[in-house]
């Protein structure tokens, strides 16, 4: 976290924007205490609040996206071809297209809030042919509620 912490005081936002979109390709950074830290630089003035509220929704929502297209593309053909080897993934990821497709805006809510969920939740949502404009609305409005909540809650935090 100190080299993250360090990118943030020497380069600012387009750090945090980069950080968020890769950490919805499974990037090893976790994404809730990445906000949390950026909170605690607005916290300080070393950031603004709102730029980096905006930094921080649209990282995420571009991440989803990519990941959306990614699923739509090559998911179903990807765990096709190599899912003999991942015997568990193929059960697994007809399960989710299935909680996908009956629970639509309350899956991709839901799998905001839960780390690492959120991060394969696009795949699911591209391989399941969820309505791109249907998506977009819900991860918008996910991805705001998340970024919101995890940066605002930092400035109660007393470091």
């Amino acid at each position: 976290m100190r080299f993250v912490s360090q990118l943030v005081e020497n380069y600012g936002n387009i750090v945090v924007f980069i950080i968020l979109s890769c950490g919805l390709f499974s990037f090893p950074i976790s994404d809730e205490l990445l906000v949390l830290l950026l909170g605690y630089f607005t916290k300080n003035d070393a950031l603004h609040y709102y730029p980096t509220l905006f930094v921080i929704f649209s990282g995420s929502v571009i991440g989803m996206l990519v990941n959306y297209l990614i699923g739509k593309k090559i998911g179903r053909p990807f765990l096709n071809l190599f899912g003999k080897w991942f015997k568990r993934s193929l059960k697994t990821s007809y399960k989710a297209e299935k909680w996908i497709q009956k629970y639509g805006f309350s899956a991709i809510i839901i799998s905001y809030f839960v780390p690492d969920m959120r991060h394969i939740t696009g795949y699911f949502c591209g391989m399941a042919h969820m309505a791109l404009k249907s998506y977009v609305i819900y991860v918008v409005l996910s991805a705001f509620l998340w970024s919101w909540l995890f940066l605002t809650l930092s400035q109660f935090f007393k470091i």
